[in-house]
């Protein structure tokens, strides 16, 4: 009896940390075509998405480099792990993509979750630096 008990606590423990494990990655989320547009509708320029580009990801910890106009590199360090992004803009638009990653279990299809959090989260604060 005491040997069933063990085993099917065992199959339990197991499934739920397999069931935790499966959970930790997801399928990269990329940001294609956001509308780049102040809160009263009023058009922007290039300049002016660039710099919402540029302070929101500096505030979110982001190291950021305009490689050129319309694009924008960005990297993410959080203890050993690191994620790169490419950020292309206009004055109507922005998308951001992934570039490249390490220690985020990338497998060419998904990333650990925490990377999609950072992508969301700077979305976000992009969004709010276009509205100020």
């Amino acid at each position: 009896m005491g040997k069933k008990l063990l085993l099917a606590l065992l199959v339990v423990v197991g499934g739920l940390f397999y069931a935790g494990c499966s959970t930790t990655s997801q399928p990269v989320y990329n940001i294609e075509g956001a509308h780049a547009q102040s809160f009263d509708g009023k058009a922007l320029t290039s300049a002016q998405v660039e710099k919402a580009i540029l302070s929101a990801g500096t505030q979110r910890g982001w190291r950021m480099q305009k490689v050129k106009d319309g694009l924008i590199t960005a990297t993410y360090y959080a203890r050993q792990h690191m994620a790169q992004i490419e950020v292309k803009y206009s004055s109507s638009s922005y998308s951001i993509k992934y570039k490249n990653s390490s220690d985020l279990n990338y497998d060419g299809v998904n990333i650990h979750r925490n990377y999609n959090s950072w992508i969301r989260n700077l979305d976000n604060s992009i969004q709010l630096y276009l509205n100020n």
